[in-house]
């Protein structure tokens, strides 16, 4: 029974990995390489994937700007559709530190990001609490939102 449940979680991770595929500038669609080198003019590209994320081809473009992370997830448009930028606690509206205090109360909080879809900006929080990791995600009025 054991190794089947083992079979069956290792199935998952491969289908999920599945999806996502290393990929180098050159082999972009042109509107992607486009807004990679507008999006990468003062930060370091560290990487490119095409995922597909419901039936539609994305593309994730990894970058680095003064010292934070900053992931963006592009149409194959070349659109900038969301946006994932680690930030400081501090800059966080207050209502969505709180609540991501809150849940981490008892551990520490690693690292935060700002998600950006269109005009919509929520945060997600890396939590270490117990020897655990765990991920939180607020709106910036401070609700948790479900997975």
């Amino acid at each position: 029974m054991r190794i089947t449940h083992a079979l069956v979680v290792c199935a998952a991770c491969l289908t999920m990995t599945a999806a996502e595929q290393k990929m180098k500038v050159k082999d972009l669609p042109a509107p992607v390489q486009k807004t990679v080198q507008d999006e990468t003019r003062n930060a370091q590209l560290l990487g490119v994937s095409k995922e597909v994320e419901g039936g539609k081809t994305m593309y994730e473009i990894e970058t680095k700007v003064g010292g934070m992370t900053r992931d963006l997830l592009v149409d194959a448009a070349g659109k900038v559709v969301e946006v994932e930028q680690e930030v400081a606690m501090d800059t966080v509206p207050a209502a969505a530190r709180t609540a991501i205090e809150g849940y981490a109360k008892g551990g520490k909080v690693v690292k935060v990001e700002s998600v950006t879809k269109g005009s919509v900006v929520s945060y997600e929080a890396a939590v270490s609490k117990g020897g655990k990791k765990s991920e939180v995600a607020v709106t910036a009025d401070g609700t948790i939102k479900k997975n």
